[in-house]
């Protein structure tokens, strides 16, 4: 790669537009690459989007089942026996992960859930059937794939947290340092001083 495609390559990197960086990195949150996608960057919109939700879709499929209920591994709860600080992270997927928001309010509320997904289950058996089996009962059946459906729902949100930053502050462009750029300008010197040599030789 020569010197001036390289310069050109810098230039296209310093110059990508990223819109409204704060929007871009709110869309970006609520559907992994749809900030990019709205800032034109379509590659990194794919990669995102395929990366990111493959990850999360495959650990609700981890953690869930025909009988206790799918991607019962999402959900969120506060209780002092139940505190589920994956969702933390789990939350940085966007919108993938809202219904368990969704559950938690309405069975705060003493209202029914919609279905199984994401519902926080139970604490005690028998306390609310209609949420099917309790947490150690959902540990028992899963057992370590519910582990592992929390770890993969998690690095999803956390990946989701690092492409929301690169919407928002757009790609780290090369640092050129002082003395490469003097070993350019010596270099061209040189080629310079000998251009002329080989000048001064055909007129003599």
């Amino acid at each position: 790669m020569t010197t001036e495609q390289t310069d050109t390559k810098s230039e296209q990197i310093e110059t990508i537009n990223l819109k409204d960086p704060i929007f871009a990195a709110f869309l970006a949150w609520l559907i992994p690459g749809l900030g990019h996608l709205y800032q034109g960057r379509f590659a990194k919109a794919i990669l995102f989007f395929v990366c990111i939700m493959s990850t999360f879709v495959y650990g609700l499929y981890l953690g869930g089942d025909s009988s206790v209920g799918w991607g019962r591994v999402v959900y969120a709860s506060w209780r002092p026996e139940d505190r589920r600080l994956y969702y933390l992270c789990q939350i940085g997927v966007g919108l993938p992960a809202l219904p368990a928001l969704v559950q938690a309010v309405r069975v705060r509320g003493g209202k029914e859930p919609f279905g199984l997904f994401m519902a926080p289950p139970p604490l005690v058996e028998g306390d609310d059937p209609d949420r099917g089996p309790t947490v150690d009962a959902i540990h028992r059946r899963l057992a370590r794939y519910f582990q592992l459906g929390e770890i993969y729902t998690s690095v999803a949100g956390l990946l989701n947290v690092l492409a929301m930053l690169d919407a928002w502050a757009g790609p780290v462009a090369p640092v050129k340092r002082e003395d490469e750029e003097e070993e350019k300008a010596k270099d061209r010197k040189t080629s310079g001083d000998w251009s002329e040599t080989d000048t001064t030789r055909k007129d003599a």
